[in-house]
């Protein structure tokens, strides 16, 4: 249940900070970067609100390695979805490549598992 409230906390997370991080790029487009700064630090509050408790449960449960490769696969799912549906960009064969090579990444954290979290 741990790991599953983690992932949700991060996804949650993600969410904010794809747009503290790219939201400002269509929204606020028009403004002073200094806005734009200020007002993707207020969001990345909320990112930070809901990443810090994530780890901070997940961490014992799942290695930092694991919590990590975690998180990146997540941040590409919800790019992916923000690119296209948000930004209007087209997906390339690029993200899916990109996304392969992270679940590889997640294979390789994850294969010993029981092994990592008793070291």
């Amino acid at each position: 249940m741990r790991i599953f409230t983690t992932i949700a906390l991060l996804v949650g997370s993600n969410l904010f900070m794809t747009y503290a991080w790219y939201g400002h790029l269509k929204d606020l487009k028009d403004r002073p970067v200094m806005i734009a700064i200020l007002i993707a630090w207020g969001v990345a509050f909320f990112e930070y609100c809901l990443q810090v408790p994530a780890n901070r449960l997940g961490f014992g449960a799942l290695s930092l390695g694991q919590l990590k490769v975690i998180q990146e696969v997540i941040t590409m799912i919800i790019f992916a979805g923000f690119a296209t549906w948000y930004m209007k960009e087209r997906l390339t064969w690029d993200y899916l490549y990109a996304t392969l090579c992270l679940v590889a990444a997640a294979f390789f954290m994850f294969r010993n598992a029981g092994a990592a979290t008793q070291a």
